[in-house]
């Protein structure tokens, strides 16, 4: 360790003899869980929108435009105006991640995970006192942009160094940890449900003091997360496990290195982003329609009536949309599954065959959807879709994987942060596209039960550009791997260990308290998430 190295520099977190590669990912899932509420944000625009009229929405002037919302103290926003937080989450997480990728890699994790701690946190605080003296701007501010900010670092902060505890186990590593961002939401959001019930009454609606209270609480439980993070010396690898052997399914493992300067030059990277922003779009335009969609599709068939969702009264409308929101549930939970799942089967059959499985098998369902739909079959549609979630979520766990394989693991995390800004551009163009195919079919006649007719054929057709992409993923050529010399440089300046240290490295370790604590500490919240979700989406089975 270098001498006079602060708390949380790199030099700091070495790990030495005894520590258990395990302890990692619980203090990665604890990040990822509180950065994840950002899924989770929509269960505030509804309150928010009767923010002043406390019981009913106090309209603003026809002629009022979103200038006018930002600053008004006078008249409640509008779920459209409120709804620009979230698409600024997963636009200024992608620009942030691949702004600073590479500082990422020489800081460490620690310092990322802090700073990420600081930024969400902070950003979510600052929200709630946007929210309590009514200006939307600052919660843009607070949790749009600043907490933006810290959803890109703490995002990528695990990645790289997961992949170097796990050589061995790769995807299912980056699986855990990714896994907590789509189970962020799960969490979450029933305890912001719980805090807003708790703080309203008469004068508020709980929202201003329900946001500060889970910025401390995420604040704090990130910061544990990334004084959790260790760093393996350079060089090091698990015991009984040999780099050199040949594996089934990892033709195209590299065990040399790609520099991020030259990494996003590469046909490669572009194709691979190709690979996730088509992937994404599709599964993202599914999650912003899913209530409606089934709804609309099926209409009274969900409680046993034959009627189309315009003859429906208020009342079976009411019973129809508790049904939906136990399917958005439960498609939720699938998405969280499927990151720890397919990537793990990514370690056994290979990253590209991974992916192919995702455009294959997602193509077959989408096309098969409209007439499951039609045949009013509601268990196979809603099972089918699940598949489709497990998959949308399973790409983004894949992908950092996927990136070591082809660019080796010396600066994944800062090309990760580049790929990111294929989530963003997803983020955007997905719900946009499914939304103005949709109203366009409705405009021109086009029944509720048949306007996602269209659309899901359309994104068969983006899957299988997908696929194309996917086929074409090689591996990188000879003069884009750094050389021994620019290696040597780059583990310099990125404060790695040099080799000479490694054989006093740690190994696997055993089960220990500390071990046992860590997991606790992040499984009980997630198995309570688990349980609301099932309950919720109990509904779909009575």
């Amino acid at each position: 360790m270098t001498a006079g190295a602060s708390f949380f520099s790199k030099e700091r977190i070495i790990a030495g003899p005894g520590f258990s590669r395990w302890l990692v990912p619980p203090a990665a899932l604890a990040i990822h869980l509180c950065i994840g509420m950002a899924y989770g944000f929509s269960v505030f625009w509804l309150p928010l929108s009767k923010a002043l009229g406390i019981t009913h929405s106090i309209a603003c002037a026809p002629d009022a435009g979103l200038l006018d919302a930002m600053f008004t103290t006078s008249c409640d926003w509008k779920i459209s105006a409120l709804s620009v937080t979230f698409e600024m989450f997963i636009a200024v997480l992608g620009i942030s991640a691949a702004l600073w990728g590479g500082w990422l890699e020489h800081a460490g994790p620690r310092k990322a995970g802090a700073i990420a701690a600081a930024c969400w946190g902070g950003g979510l605080v600052l929200g709630g006192i946007g929210v309590s003296i009514h200006q939307l701007w600052l919660i843009w501010l607070g949790c749009g942009i600043i907490g933006g900010v810290g959803q890109g670092l703490g995002y990528i902060s695990p990645v790289s160094t997961l992949i170097k505890w796990f050589p061995d186990r790769r995807g299912m590593a980056t699986g855990m940890a990714i896994m907590g961002y789509g189970g962020g939401a799960m969490i979450g959001a029933p305890l912001a449900v719980a805090l807003m019930k708790h703080f309203s009454g008469p004068a508020s609606v709980g929202v201003a003091e329900t946001m500060m209270i889970m910025g401390c609480l995420y604040l704090f439980v990130m910061m544990m997360g990334a004084i959790g993070y260790r760093i393996p010396p350079n060089g090091w690898n698990p015991e009984k496990w040999n780099p050199s052997s040949p594996e089934a399914g990892k033709a195209m493992v590299t065990h040399r290195h790609v520099h991020l300067n030259k990494a996003w030059k590469t046909p490669q990277f572009w194709r691979i982003w190709a690979v996730l922003c088509l992937n994404v779009t599709a599964g993202i335009g599914v999650l912003s329609m899913a209530s409606p969609m089934l709804q609309e599709v099926f209409g009274g068939k969900l409680i046993g009536l034959q009627l189309a969702f315009n003859d429906l009264d208020a009342d079976q409308k009411m019973q129809i949309a508790a049904i939906a929101a136990g399917f958005t549930g439960l498609l939720s939970l699938f998405n969280i599954l499927g990151r720890f799942f397919w990537a793990s089967i990514s370690d056994w059959i290979g990253r590209k065959k991974t992916y192919f499985t995702f455009f294959i098998l997602g193509m077959a369902l989408y096309a098969l959807a409209p007439s499951l739909g039609h045949s009013g079959n509601v268990a196979l549609f809603v099972t089918a879709f699940c598949v489709i979630l497990s998959m949308y979520g399973g790409g983004f766990s894949t992908v950092p994987a996927y990136l070591a394989d082809i660019f080796g693991t010396q600066m994944v995390g800062a090309i990760h942060g580049r790929l990111l800004t294929a989530w963003s551009t997803a983020g955007i163009v997905g719900p946009v596209l499914i939304n103005y195919i949709r109203e366009f079919q409705l405009s021109h006649g086009v029944q509720k039960a048949a306007a996602y007719d269209i659309t899901l054929y359309i994104l068969v057709g983006l899957l299988f550009l997908g696929l194309i992409s996917n086929a074409l993923v090689k591996p990188v050529e000879e003069h884009y791997y750094m050389t021994d010399k620019e290696l040597e440089a780059e583990r310099r300046v990125s404060h790695d260990m040099p080799a000479d240290h490694v054989i006093a490295a740690v190994q696997a370790g055993g089960i220990s308290p500390k071990l046992i604590l860590a997991w606790l500490a992040v499984g009980m919240p997630i198995l309570w998430g688990v349980s609301q979700t099932l309950i919720k989406a109990s509904v779909l089975f009575r």
